[in-house]
């Protein structure tokens, strides 16, 4: 396992980038990481969004990007329509999102796209050595041995977003590399921790949306909730910090004060903690190595009272036993659990599925397609999320 050096890269001044670009701008994280960008006057190069016309004429107007880039063509236009008085540049299109974040001189870029969509523009950001903030926890999931590879190549340095690896990320630089002993991940348990498998039979749609302590987009809310989503993580904290998956453990803190922790070889255990609030992850990868003051509220652990811990339930949540299964696999079967995941979970927010056929479809896609595992290259790994979401849709 690796640890980093606190060294700033090119682009920063004052513990600050010179400038920003946000993939997934009107999303959560995205929303977030521009909270960031305008507490600090950072001025902003590149937004990207999907679909979301109102959010992104209102982020435009507000931050005045010099380019702004929607993944759908329709979208694009009407943005074009919309921000005609203003100046700012808007393309449509995957291939121009590609171009675009090649184009700005951006020294650090958030990726908070959603889903397997967010793994071509972490290649193309990785592929020119600048800073790369990762919300896109799927870029690893779907090819984390190639995005590390060419990440390596280049130079660019990873830092992530997510909370659980944010804090990893903070609590290595408390010893050197050979002297972590193990990883511990902690999970909310999300709305249903806790409940059997059989109780889960009857949850609702609604239910699943109602996380106990952080609001996210609707996907990654139901990630929490079946824990597909820290299965995920296990996979992403396997590539972000090269350490084996047999040495990450999960452990259910309902607090979501601690959000991980790093055991080392003296038996020392360092951990994060703060006020669950994802604005101090967004910035922290931002002015790494320095800290500055920010808007995430301060840690009252009188007001906390108490932590409480305990392990996953694997019979009520099989998805993370899946996802240890799945990087153990390795080549394409991780990319094969994301995407059968995907189509799963839309289905359910859909409500054309009951919320544990998102198990069974998952674990049976995985079972069909564990030959994928041979996969290496980034064609043949996006061949075979392509293969899963079809064998998902028809399990539906």
């Amino acid at each position: 396992m690796k640890t980093r050096e606190r060294t700033a890269p090119n682009g920063y001044e004052g513990g600050l980038p010179a400038s920003l670009s946000v993939l997934g701008a009107t999303g959560s994280v995205g929303r977030q990481a521009l909270d960031v960008a305008e507490r600090h006057a950072i001025p902003v190069d590149l937004l990207s969004a999907n679909t979301d016309v109102r959010g992104m004429e209102a982020l435009a107007r507000r931050f005045a990007p010099r380019v702004c880039v929607m993944a759908d063509g329709d979208a694009a236009r009407d943005l074009s329509a919309r921000l005609r008085d203003t100046g700012i540049t808007v393309r449509g299109g995957e291939s121009a999102l590609l171009e675009t974040i090649r184009e700005v001189d951006s020294p650090v870029t958030v990726n908070a796209i959603l889903g397997e969509a967010g793994l071509l523009p972490t290649l193309a950001c990785v592929s020119l050595g600048r800073r790369l903030a990762l919300s896109n926890k799927e870029s690893l999931v779907v090819a984390g041995e190639v995005v590390k590879a060419e990440a390596k190549k280049s130079g660019c340095e990873i830092i992530p977003v997510d909370s659980e690896h944010s804090a990893i990320f903070q609590c290595l630089h408390a010893g050197r590399a050979g002297e972590v002993r193990s990883i511990i991940l902690t999970a909310s348990g999300g709305p249903f921790r806790g409940k059997t498998r059989e109780e889960l039979e009857t949850v609702t749609l609604r239910d699943a949306l109602a996380h106990p302590t952080w609001k996210m987009g609707a996907k990654i809310t139901v990630d929490s909730a079946t824990m597909m989503n820290k299965g995920f993580e296990v996979i992403e904290a396997a590539h972000l910090f090269d350490v084996s998956p047999d040495a990450i453990r999960v452990v259910v803190h309902p607090e979501s004060i601690i959000h991980s922790a790093v055991e080392y070889i003296d038996s020392a255990v360092v951990a994060q903690l703060s006020t669950p609030d994802m604005r101090l992850c967004v910035q922290y990868a931002l002015t790494y190595p320095a800290r500055l003051p920010g808007l995430t509220p301060g840690l009252d652990l009188f007001s906390v009272g108490s932590f409480h811990f305990c392990p996953p339930d694997p019979d009520a949540f099989p998805l993370l036993p899946l996802a240890y299964r799945a990087i153990s696999l390795g080549g394409g079967v991780p990319a094969v659990l994301n995407a059968a995941n995907e189509v799963a979970v839309a289905a359910f927010l859909s409500e054309k599925i009951g919320f544990t056929s998102i198990f069974r479809t998952v674990t049976e896609t995985v079972e069909k397609l564990s030959g994928r595992r041979t996969a290496k290259t980034v064609e043949e790994l996006i061949d075979a999320d392509r293969e899963a979401r079809g064998i998902a849709a028809s399990l539906l």
